[in-house]
């Protein structure tokens, strides 16, 4: 059993931007391979959002491509699908506290970047 903190670290940190988590919900309620050109239409998103959203799903291991370039969701293990499952549950549930949690997952990130170039008395 996945517990609730653990889908909210998956969402925070997985998610780049809430395209990908729409992306993300878009294949798992539509089985089945999905051109790049398809995807950009069902979500009304541009082609950029859509392969930066694709490529993020693909290295978190959630999302397969075919030698065609059609995507599916195609989970790498179990817990993977477990916590998509939950995500999107929390998704259906609280969609402002998830889109939160996407945000504020980049917002660290970028904090961590520019504190990196912050200057320090020695």
């Amino acid at each position: 059993m996945i517990r609730p903190e653990e889908i909210t670290s998956f969402v925070s940190g997985s998610f780049r931007s809430v395209w990908a988590l729409e992306l993300l919900l878009l294949l798992k309620r539509q089985p089945g391979q999905h051109a790049v050109t398809e995807l950009v239409g069902m979500l009304r998103a541009s082609d950029l959002v859509v392969r930066q959203a694709l490529h993020d799903l693909i290295a978190a291991g959630l999302v397969a491509v075919d030698e065609a370039g059609r995507a599916n969701f195609a989970p790498a293990s179990a817990d993977l699908a477990a916590l998509a499952d939950g995500a999107q549950e929390l998704y259906a549930r609280r969609p402002d506290a998830v889109r939160r949690l996407i945000v504020s997952g980049q917002a660290r990130g970028l904090t961590a970047f520019a504190d990196a170039f912050r200057l320090r008395k020695d």
